[in-house]
């Protein structure tokens, strides 16, 4: 199942390879006057990107025949970034940290503006199990990623590809993250919260998180008789919750049919005949979203 109509923000944004193309000396290949990297390159609000390009060593690549988008946090962008992380500059962060956030900064493929749609799209940083960690896009009002970072600049076109400037640097987020930047995720976050699961769901994982909406668990709430999620005792919320956990990045394709254990008390009964069908009822209407330590499957209901 793909990523389907999203209650009712994402729709498939597009679709795209997943290649990482490098730079190569074949005679056939385009000549790049103008790549992406020239463009960070030649304004000084992206001098740190710069900086943090060649530290991670992805110029090289960069500067390949692409195409890529690359969505440009200036630098008053990764200044806030060093706030929060508490770090003096890009000299406090090894290759190994900024690569997989460099990366989650490039889509492959050539994505103007004009071609946007609310949805998810594959970034080019690695999840677990050989996957890609999505990029959330919402373009209701402006170009929001994941919630809260703006495109202020859009379709600064190159030779290899497109950049969009932006004004947060994305970290690629965790599944705890995806649901706090989806506004369809609300009394989800606040279950995870008030059973004290975030640690653990920020943690290494995997997980493959099977993930109610906000109408699902107002249905729940309504079939126990309470008013918010936080008016049932942690534990209970704890042992609903975790009913909903698979260990393991768990794709919609590689669902079989069959009884799979959680990491709750209760084991799921998953049906891949026609979709994904959870205990006979619950639907996967949304799959695939991917995380950076999991991947979540939204579902129409709660599991009890």
């Amino acid at each position: 199942m793909k990523k389907l109509a999203f209650l009712p923000l994402a729709v498939i944004l597009f679709a795209l390879p997943l290649v990482l193309t490098s730079c190569d000396d074949d005679d056939d290949d385009p000549v790049m006057t103008t790549t992406v990297v020239d463009i960070a390159t030649g304004d000084p609000n992206f001098s740190t990107l710069v900086d943090a390009l060649t530290k991670a060593n992805l110029v090289t690549t960069l500067q390949g025949t692409g195409p890529f988008t690359v969505f440009a946090p200036t630098n008053a962008a990764f200044d806030q970034l060093f706030i929060d992380l508490g770090v003096n500059g890009i000299a406090d962060l090894d290759a190994a940290t900024l690569t997989p956030i460099l990366l989650y900064h490039v889509v492959s493929g050539d994505v103007r503006s004009n071609m946007l749609s609310n949805g998810f799209v594959p970034s080019l940083s690695d999840g677990p199990e050989s996957t890609n960690v999505d990029i959330e896009v919402d373009i209701t009002s402006g170009v929001v990623l994941n919630g809260s970072t703006m495109v202020t600049t859009a379709d600064l076109a190159a030779d290899n590809g497109v950049v969009h400037v932006i004004d947060k640097v994305l970290l690629p987020p965790t599944v705890v993250d995806m649901a706090i930047n989806n506004a369809d995720f609300n009394i989800l976050v606040d279950a995870v919260v008030h059973a004290g699961l975030a640690p653990t769901l920020s943690g290494a994982g995997p997980f493959t998180v099977f993930a109610p909406t906000d109408a699902a668990f107002t249905t729940f709430l309504n079939s126990v008789s309470v008013n918010a999620i936080t008016d049932l005792p942690a534990a209970d919320v704890e042992a609903v919750l975790l009913n909903h956990v698979v260990s393991g990045n768990v794709e919609a394709s590689e669902v079989m049919t069959g009884s799979v254990p959680t990491l709750g008390a209760n084991p799921v009964n998953l049906d891949a005949s026609s979709g994904v069908v959870i205990n006979g009822t619950i639907n996967v209407v949304i799959a695939d979203i991917q995380g950076a330590n999991g991947v979540i499957h939204v579902i129409d209901a709660v599991i009890q």
